[in-house]
């Protein structure tokens, strides 16, 4: 097990414009359903809470939907519109800055119940600008920026991907004009929020129907599909994987977050089982847990600095002081993540 001393580079400081983080911990985002009809209650608060307190440098809630009839098909995720669920947001906001931690609403869609071919040119405006009025709404509510969704196959990476998106107007073609949504998601939300607040992107190569899925063959493909979303204004990249320690390309042992810091120079959180001997696909296809893994193949990669910062999923999911119990070494305390021990703690 990775020792306390080796740890030490996950404990320091990150600092970008107005966003100051604690240390490199970033709690990943995860679907719960545990907002009655879209609207997040003290147990939610309490939920983030516990996390802020046992240490994680950055909260990334879970997916938080817009105001679109298609943006949600699960009545108990939480929305970001609505006067009731941000007022439950503001508490969720409150119960974190009061427990030291800092927090960023994951914005999502879910994606078209049909096909993005179908949506007009006007419905996909409507769209964005949903998209802005939350980030507006999230800056009002004093969250410390946002996370746009933009990855496993919901609406922006449906826009991205050659699989579910024909469109043959400005928002299709190539891997390049599939990037157009997103980057008009982005530069609207920018302009809602201003310079100097925090907008993350995530996305992936891999879907949640296709673990093998590629928007991008290479390197020099991922650098031009890249920049329209760096010129809209995104800030950090989240870069989300199945394992973080598999190479993205042939002939270098960089992953993903590693290749989209190389190519931007944008800051980058890295994910995908850490801290765990299983990947997420076998809780999915199996509903089996994991047991905790050492740290060792993380930690030099982020000295070398080929990625900023760690998010971790499942093994804090399971675990609300996952991340003090790595920072005093007390790793014969950490509960592993079996569908038991969410249960208990969430």
């Amino acid at each position: 097990m990775t020792n306390t001393k080796t740890a030490q580079s996950l404990f320091r400081p990150f600092s970008l414009g107005n966003l100051s983080l604690s240390n490199r911990t970033v709690m990943a985002p995860m679907t719960r359903q545990k907002s009655p009809n879209g609207v997040p209650g003290a147990d939610v608060a309490a939920y983030y809470r516990r996390r802020a307190e046992n240490g994680v440098g950055l909260i990334v809630t879970e997916g938080t939907v817009i105001n679109h009839a298609d943006s949600s098909n699960q009545k108990d995720v939480p929305h970001i519109y609505g006067e009731e669920a941000l007022n439950g947001w503001a508490k969720v906001v409150s119960e974190v800055h009061e427990a030291g931690g800092k927090i960023v609403p994951q914005i999502w869609h879910m994606g078209a119940r049909g096909h993005v071919n179908e949506y007009s040119v006007e419905e996909i405006a409507q769209i964005v600008q949903e998209f802005a009025k939350a980030a507006a709404e999230a800056q009002r509510l004093g969250f410390d920026g946002i996370e746009l969704h933009g990855a496993h196959g919901y609406l922006i990476d449906q826009f991205f991907w050659e699989k579910t998106n024909q469109r043959t107007d400005r928002y299709g073609g190539d891997f390049i004009g599939r990037t157009t949504f997103a980057a008009e998601v982005v530069k609207a939300c920018r302009e809602a929020v201003g310079p100097d607040f925090t907008i993350i992107l995530r996305i992936s190569q891999w879907k949640g129907t296709d673990y093998s899925a590629k928007l991008v063959a290479n390197a020099e493909e991922l650098k031009q599909f890249l920049e329209p979303l760096v010129n809209a204004g995104v800030d950090i990249f989240h870069c989300s994987t199945r394992r973080f320690w598999e190479p993205e390309f042939e002939g270098s042992e960089l992953n993903f977050a590693g290749w989209v810091k190389q190519l931007t120079g944008k800051p980058t959180i890295t994910v995908g089982s850490i801290g765990l001997d299983g990947d997420v696909s076998t809780f999915f296809t199996t509903g089996s847990g994991s047991g905790n893994a050492s740290l060792d193949g993380l930690i030099p990669k982020l000295e070398n600095q080929e990625f900023d910062l760690v998010a971790i999923g499942r093994a804090l999911l399971a675990d609300p002081a996952w991340v003090s119990k790595i920072r005093d070494g007390k790793h014969e305390e950490l509960i592993p993540f079996t569908p038991q021990a969410v249960q208990t703690l969430y």
